[in-house]
């Protein structure tokens, strides 16, 4: 593999902090983008003793120009970038009626526009040389009540994605966009997103840990895969929300509130991370060790569901060619 220069976002804890450690073992060079400097450099730091250049750079994602400044000097220390990583998320949970106005246009801009701040900054840069890779996070299950605000910055990302590639495409580039279709994943972010409930967060199953999440953002960089599914279960609501979607809605309406809440009352005073970050030694864990799925998921790439999709029209077809042939 040619010589990587990965540049994540979020690197400070959660998913991106696991996909430094994986694109690490890997051979890159890696850069960091956070707020949180001293968690930054601890990651920098544990990247350093697996023998890669490692760089820590504080800037908030929902800064363009902090985010131009950053991928500058990352180029003029690491070298060009060849894989550009957009981790970083914010949420505020809770009923949406009730949500501050200002609430929901923080974690919009820190989920959306944040990956849209770093796609720009990395395709400005990755232009220059006709090459190199870009990968963002969706959402592989149906929108959730109560996450109103994430659930649209992801489906927002996914179009924003498949809208970007043709430009990219007509204008010759081998420029690569990567779409990870993630499941919940035990992250920290349970723990300090603004949470108006009343409640304490949990993942709604199957939840997997973020080296799951970081396999999968690797398989989707190194592949050239367009999409990568990290599991089958979320396929299946998704299915049947198109076919049934009243019947859905109502399942939701019933049931999805108690997946993500917990009966403890949350503390009035727990910090969140929605517009500075929450001090600590955070790491790529959160909180739900025991609630994972200890088994490698299905990784579900365009390929796999092209050939799935094969698969069923030929079977399909078989069985209409034997229905004609039995009237005949």
């Amino acid at each position: 593999m040619p010589h990587q220069v990965a540049v994540i976002t979020g690197a400070g804890a959660g998913i991106g902090r696991a996909t430094a450690r994986t694109l690490a073992r890997a051979g890159c060079d890696v850069a960091l983008i956070g707020r949180d400097s001293d968690r930054l450099e601890a990651a920098a730091a544990e990247l350093a003793e697996l023998h890669v250049r490692a760089m820590a750079v504080t800037a908030d994602v929902a800064d363009a120009a902090a985010l131009d400044r950053a991928a500058e000097s990352i180029e003029s220390r690491l070298g060009p970038i060849t894989l550009w990583v957009n981790c970083a998320g914010a949420d505020v949970c809770g009923q949406f009626v009730t949500l501050p106005p200002a609430d929901i246009r923080r974690a919009t801009e820190v989920t959306y526009l944040g990956t849209v701040h770093g796609t720009q900054a990395a395709l400005t840069r990755m232009r220059r040389r006709g090459c190199g890779t870009i990968v963002n996070l969706a959402a592989l299950s149906l929108p959730l009540p109560l996450r109103a605000v994430e659930s649209g910055a992801r489906a927002a990302i996914r179009a924003f994605t498949e809208s970007l590639r043709p430009e990219i495409l007509r204008d010759g580039d081998r420029i690569h966009l990567a779409l990870v279709h993630l499941p919940a994943i035990n992250t920290p972010r349970f723990s300090w997103t603004r949470n108006h409930t009343g409640k304490r967060l949990k993942p709604t199953a199957p939840v997997y840990e973020p080296e799951i999440a970081a396999e999968a953002i690797s398989r989707a960089a190194f592949g050239r895969h367009r999409d990568v599914r990290v599991g089958l279960s979320g396929l299946g609501r998704r299915a049947a929300g198109l076919l049934v979607p009243s019947l859905m809605d109502r399942r939701q309406s019933l049931h999805a509130y108690a997946r993500q809440l917990e009966k403890d009352a949350a503390e009035a005073d727990a910090p969140d991370n929605l517009f500075a970050p929450v001090t600590g030694a955070y790491a790529a864990h959160g909180r739900f060790d025991l609630d994972v799925r200890k088994t490698m998921p299905i990784l579900v790439t365009t390929t796999i569901r092209s050939v799935l999709a094969g698969a069923a029209l030929a079977a399909g077809l078989g069985v209409l060619a034997a229905a004609i042939r039995r009237r005949a």
